[in-house]
């Protein structure tokens, strides 16, 4: 399943990005191109009540949360979605993108130096170029999913 998310719901993008959902997110789309979104085969997430009559019912979801981590386990339960953990951690968080492995030495001269020694695993995204890294944000992310789908 694939996934837009509207302008008040960048965070929950963040979150299925990293369950490894194709989710696409831009703050300054217009209703009507985030609409056109459903028409590539999207699923729409939405908290705008003005949008709800707009498409086809099943290609919406009506967002009632309003914290991230209930509003992703809203989305879970009510598409009866099943994360795979060998898909976290496969995208970009930033731009969706899709991220690969790289060898150490390729991001020698793109994270801090600290970083670069601490580190021998990197991922770059294939449209951005952001790095990553297994830090401590990459543990508490963890916990919070493996909570979330009681892993």
């Amino acid at each position: 399943m694939i996934f837009a998310a509207d302008r008040m719901l960048g965070k929950l993008a963040k979150w299925l990005r990293l369950l490894g959902y194709d989710t696409l997110y831009c703050n300054s789309l217009s209703n009507e191109e985030f609409l056109a979104l459903a028409d590539e085969g999207r699923v729409l997430l939405t908290r705008n009540t003005k949008l709800t009559d707009k498409v086809e019912h099943d290609k919406l979801v009506f967002v009632q949360a309003n914290d991230p981590m209930a509003q992703l386990q809203e989305i879970i339960q009510r598409l009866s979605l099943k994360p795979d953990p060998n898909r976290f951690f496969h995208r970009c968080t930033v731009c969706n993108g899709i991220l690969e492995a790289v060898d150490a030495a390729d991001v020698l001269a793109s994270v801090p130096e600290y970083v670069w020694t601490a580190y021998n695993s990197f991922s770059r995204c294939r449209c951005c170029g952001r790095i990553y890294w297994p830090g401590s944000h990459l543990k508490r992310s963890k916990a919070k999913m493996e909570s979330l789908l009681g892993l």
